[in-house]
């Protein structure tokens, strides 16, 4: 009985001090409670002073000078232990000590030696003798600051020891591209990162300046080959990108060989001196199809668009789409007096109005879900809220549901148009800016034609408006731009689903190309054109170099970790009914003006006469309602003669 007992003490005791036991109770404890580390400064304090004893005693000479001794240790320990509060090295938690803990520690213990010093001094004035010999307390301040510092260092080791992950050997084996403060700090982060998601195992310089030289004990490895090489050399599957000095062309250029050899991309903004090493291990994330956009940044003129903006009524339509609901965000960075937003998808507005519940509250932001088809409902709006400058996004944007779906196109896109429109001459809106897209430019789709002649219709009311001479009449502006990335329905969001699912990526061509912009840059422009405008510009964005679909599909297979036609096939399904091989941004007889911002030019297209084209939109809008198709496009490619169908049943009517 007795040896069982025995037996099963002896098991405890070793599941006690068993190296998992001991692990778990370390991160139990999770930081040392200060009562204990005043008691281990406490203790390196007298085994400092005891230490300094030994030595001056073995040279025949004295630390303190009188017998009493007890008092003057006491007095020695407790101007050390007020030295540490005063310059609060008990402020931080021991295993996240860093430099500034030293430095604290080194003033704290100087600072008890000057003041030991001037004491001594002035008992040898008054007095004529020292109370404690200056050489001891120089030896005593450097032991005890090594001890205070060695013991702090110990336990940081200690904590970073038992609370590092024990699989990182599952974790992938990744190398920081740089070796300036940037980086260093990424990797820090990244270190103490619970749970971890990288096994960091070098650095990268490029500059070939720290040749066999190491940083936080991981090699520097000097760039003399393609990136792949190296990190193929040292067993690496992923890349960090933290050199803040590289370009954005060299940034894509180590993008797109990692891509090639499907190796991994994490990018990570620049680090601020105040960020916490917390926030910047968040802020390492996978590369985005976003961030291979070759594009620069656009620099806005924000004293323009304020002037505009600035404590006005701003009404926004379609405001819970990608497009709208990223003007109400970026209007409400030029506290306007107030926001209207209006949309008829009632969850996504509701998604939006919880957004924007913890922004700046001091700013009223109205969300009213209603149709701009409903002349009586807008009506109200703007009888209510008066409005001084209206964003237009409302509109129906997928190009084979409007294929099947002409009438609808023309009763939201056009006569929702025109009904805004209107109502902003009516309550004498100052600003009407109109988001249209490049597929209105040579028409071969219904969503196109319905766009193209939403853009006549406006162009005509402000030619109207200036035959009439009406100083006070409202500015017409029309924005034209390709596609955004992101965007409800687009092909990234689309991708991405299907590279979630397994594949295949569906392409509806090989040579398919288009434009992208980010949803916030194509915002920005409109914000930009609608502060910029007198009245019936067509303003169109510089949309950068053109994108093939399949060459987008192949990258963000490979962003996701995939092989393309291996892990993902890419499956072509043939051009929908209405699509384009290509977009473009001008009619055939356009010419454009340059603007003062080299993205946005103004597109110079024929304007037609208010009367003659009223009639024709009216007819056009009777006809829809009865909701006949063939009626619906004939009619359209009446009004606009350069509307061509393409691979659509809509082709007959050409002939």
């Amino acid at each position: 009985m007795s040896n069982s007992i025995d037996k099963r003490s002896l098991q405890r005791l070793k599941k006690i001090f068993s190296r998992e036991e001991l692990m778990l109770t370390i991160r139990n404890l999770s930081y040392l409670p200060r009562w204990i580390v005043l008691g281990l400064d406490l203790t390196v304090l007298i085994a400092s002073f005891f230490f300094t004893k030994l030595i001056i005693n073995g040279i025949g000479l004295h630390f303190i000078v009188f017998n009493n001794k007890t008092i003057y240790i006491c007095f020695l320990l407790g101007v050390n232990m007020f030295s540490f509060w005063f310059f609060r090295t008990y402020a931080g938690i021991i295993r996240h000590s860093s430099y500034m803990d030293a430095i604290k520690l080194l003033f704290s213990q100087i600072s008890v030696l000057v003041f030991f010093v001037l004491v001594n001094a002035v008992f040898q004035f008054f007095n004529g003798y020292k109370i404690y010999l200056n050489t001891a307390l120089f030896i005593y301040m450097v032991l005890s600051f090594c001890g205070l510092f060695l013991y702090r260092v110990v336990v940081k080791q200690v904590f970073e020891q038992f609370f590092s992950e024990k699989n990182d050997v599952n974790l992938p084996r990744t190398v920081i591209y740089g070796t300036d403060a940037n980086a260093l700090a990424v990797a820090n982060a990244l270190k103490l990162e619970k749970p971890s998601r990288f096994k960091i195992v070098g650095f990268v310089d490029r500059n070939s300046q720290n040749s066999s030289k190491r940083m936080m004990d991981l090699p520097i490895l000097i760039q003399k080959k393609k990136l792949p090489t190296l990190m193929r050399s040292v067993g690496a599957e992923g890349v960090i990108i933290a050199d803040k000095s590289l370009s954005k062309e060299e940034r894509l250029v180590i993008v797109e060989q990692c891509l090639e050899f499907n190796y991994k991309v994490y990018i990570v903004p620049l680090i601020t001196d105040w960020e916490n090493k917390k926030e910047i291990s968040q802020k390492v994330k996978s590369l985005q199809i976003e961030d291979l956009l070759e594009r620069k940044p656009i620099v806005l003129d924000n004293k323009s668009i304020s002037k505009q903006l600035k404590d006005k009524t701003i009404l926004i339509t379609g405001a819970a789409g990608s497009i709208g609901s990223e003007i109400v965000r970026q209007v409400l960075l030029f506290k306007p007096k107030k926001i209207v937003a209006v949309d008829q998808a009632e969850t996504p507005l509701h998604n939006l109005c919880l957004e924007l519940s913890g922004t700046d509250v001091s700013i009223p932001i109205v969300t009213i879900v209603a149709d701009v088809r409903n002349t009586d409902a807008m009506d109200r709006i703007f009888k209510d809220y008066f409005p001084e400058v209206v964003y237009h996004a409302a509109a129906y944007k997928h190009v084979p549901l409007m294929e099947e779906n002409p009438s609808q196109a023309i009763l939201t896109n056009v006569d929702g148009t025109k009904k805004i429109a209107d109502l902003s001459c009516q309550y004498k809106v100052k600003s009407f800016v109109m988001v249209s897209t490049d597929k209105a430019v040579n028409p071969s789709n219904v969503m196109g034609a319905s766009k193209r002649i939403a853009e006549k219709y406006v162009q005509s009311l402000q030619l109207k408006s200036n035959v009439d001479k009406n100083t006070k009449s409202t500015k017409f502006i029309t924005t034209r731009f390709g596609n955004v990335l992101g965007s409800n329905g687009s092909v990234v969001p689309l991708f991405t689903k299907q590279i979630a699912e397994g594949g295949p990526i569906t392409i509806t061509h090989p040579d398919i190309i288009r434009y992208f912009m980010t949803i916030p840059e194509a915002c920005q422009l409109v914000l930009e054109a609608g502060a910029m405008g007198k009245g019936g510009e067509i303003y169109i964005f510089d949309m950068g170099k053109p994108v093939k679909i399949i060459d987008l599909a192949r990258k963000m297979i490979k962003l996701a970790g995939f092989v393309p036609d291996q892990d993902i096939k890419i499956k072509i399904v043939g051009l929908r009914p209405g699509e384009k091989l290509y977009e473009e941004l001008l009619n055939d007889t356009s010419k454009t003006i340059p603007t003062h911002h080299h993205k946005i030019m103004i597109a110079q297209e024929i304007q037609e006469e208010f009367e003659v084209l009223h009639d024709e939109i009216e007819e056009l809008i009777t006809i829809a309602n009865f909701h006949k198709k063939e009626a619906v496009v004939a009619k359209m490619k009446k009004i606009v003669p350069e509307f061509k169908s393409m691979n659509s049943t809509y082709e007959v009517l050409d002939k």
